[in-house]
């Protein structure tokens, strides 16, 4: 048996899947954001090992005599600061944090960082995180003594040892993509040195050995190994079969994603495309990022007083486009646009404008965001064969529809079960515990293809047009 553990933003899952990758088991332990000024957004890495402690509870219950792994992942991008001592110096800073914007203009004006790791160094990325820290918390600088990513500070808890994967690294604008290595010198330009990192493995790879306290006090074996894992996005795309050239996802959690493996590294920062290792070897990946999906409909839910699953669920069949532009910028945005400042806004509101309306206008705009990316990485020559969703999002099927439509590419919905990050860290503990490759990451059962409504094609088309119009309006204020 093998266990994966993901480290989401709202929540810390577990999974449990046998040899044959049938899942037995699993739970979840939730996790809040404290967002103590405008712009910032920290968790508490205690926080983290209470959750994993509570999962691996509920886990137990099902017996874990016979684990041979775990595998993890997480969120990517945070900072998290350990002293001599390994005690943690601040709450992390996460993905979604924009205070460092200045000092991420500063570092990726050096054109070595975007040479080097193949990215423009975006706010939400650890370096200028760091360099924040020196500027305003010069205590806090002065102790550091390793930076960890977020689920790499619960592989300390599980292993007692530094280490970091490709994947997750390549978001910290210290990886030398193409080499993947740390660059020594993006190191230096934040003040920072190789002995204040981790180490590097691969995703596939063996980290560590679980701490023998923790297979007592959850009768695990003493032998069970902690695979490198990946970050968030590619374990994800490791669990449901992204692992070939042509094949892509789109994640419609928390924030929005177009995932495309690549076969070899083809960066290019200049369209805001995220150009990264993926968690499997000799593998890269492509992401265009939007950072408000389903956090976009939260948000319109809580405006209205109205939960989001209902929400969609009142929409019927897929219907032409709203006269209504919603930007879904709630906190910024990356793919294409690379501003933390820039805002969302309703665009077009008129007496027609219901609450149903509204819905859909929040829907369309964040597909039409997720076509920005498709067209970005289109501008780097990757093409999109085939197309997986996932995240919560995946669970309306209006939604589904307007994002084959607007794409123009058949969606396919996998079969209820979690197949996602979890499901793919322990896929990967499997590879590092039996040696087999990304073969064993296959696609999961199929349960719907949804199709592009072809009659509804120049409509959206024309909506597209309007959230361009309304895009350009906005980025000049």
């Amino acid at each position: 048996m093998y266990i994966g553990l993901d480290l989401g933003t709202s929540g810390l899952k577990g999974i449990l899947i046998d040899e044959n990758q049938t899942i037995l088991a699993e739970a979840v332990a939730p996790l809040t954001v404290q967002r103590p000024h405008d712009g910032w957004s920290e968790q508490l890495p205690a926080d983290w090992i209470a959750a994993a402690e509570a999962v691996l509870d509920k886990l137990a219950l099902f017996g874990l005599s016979a684990v041979k792994g775990i595998g993890i992942s997480g969120h990517m991008h945070g900072a998290t600061v350990l002293n001599a001592a390994d005690e943690v110096l601040r709450p992390c800073i996460l993905w979604n944090d924009t205070r460092s914007h200045q000092e991420a203009s500063e570092l990726d004006g050096d054109p070595m960082f975007r040479r080097l790791t193949g990215n423009i160094v975006f706010p939400g990325f650890t370096a200028p995180k760091l360099l924040w820290l020196r500027l305003h918390e010069p205590r806090v600088w002065e102790q550091i003594a390793k930076v960890l990513l977020p689920k790499d500070y619960l592989r300390l808890w599980l292993t007692g040892d530094y280490v970091a994967e490709m994947s997750d690294a390549a978001g910290t604008s210290w990886l030398d993509t193409g080499k993947r290595d740390w660059s020594d010198d993006c190191l230096q330009a934040t003040g920072l040195t190789r002995a204040q990192m981790p180490r590097l493995v691969e995703g596939a790879e063996v980290s560590g050995q679980l701490r023998d306290v923790l297979a007592e006090r959850w009768r695990l074996p003493k032998s069970v190994i902690v695979a490198g894992g990946g970050g968030d996005n590619a374990a994800a795309a490791v669990g449901v079969g992204v692992v070939r050239a042509g094949e892509a996802l789109v994640s419609l959690g928390t924030s929005g994603v177009l995932f495309a493996a690549n076969d070899r590294y083809q960066p290019a920062a200049e369209t805001a495309v995220h150009s990264f290792c993926h968690a499997v070897p000799n593998t890269w990946h492509q992401m265009g990022v939007i950072l408000s999906a389903s956090d976009a409909l939260n948000w319109y839910g809580n405006f209205v007083g109205q939960d989001a699953q209902m929400l969609t669920q009142e929409l019927g069949v897929l219907k032409p486009p709203t006269k209504t532009a919603f930007l879904p910028y709630l906190g910024g945005e990356r793919t294409p646009l690379n501003s933390a400042l820039v805002r969302g806004a309703f665009v077009g509101l008129e007496h027609a404008t219901d609450r149903a309306a509204g819905t859909r206008a929040v829907l369309e705009g964040v597909t039409y965001a997720l076509l920005d990316c498709k067209n970005a990485l289109a501008a780097t020559g990757t093409k999109l064969d085939s197309l997986i969703a996932v995240g919560g999002g995946a669970n309306s099927t209006y939604w589904l529809s307007a994002i084959a439509t607007a794409l123009d590419i058949a969606v396919k919905v996998p079969e209820q079960g979690d197949f996602g990050a979890a499901y793919g860290a322990a896929r990967l503990a499997i590879m590092a515990d039996t040696g087999q490759g990304s073969e064993i990451a296959t696609e999961p059962p199929i349960s719907a293809v949804i199709e592009p409504v072809y009659e509804l094609t120049q409509a959206y088309a024309a909506g597209y047009d309007r959230f361009c119009a309304a895009q350009s309006v906005i980025l000049t204020l």
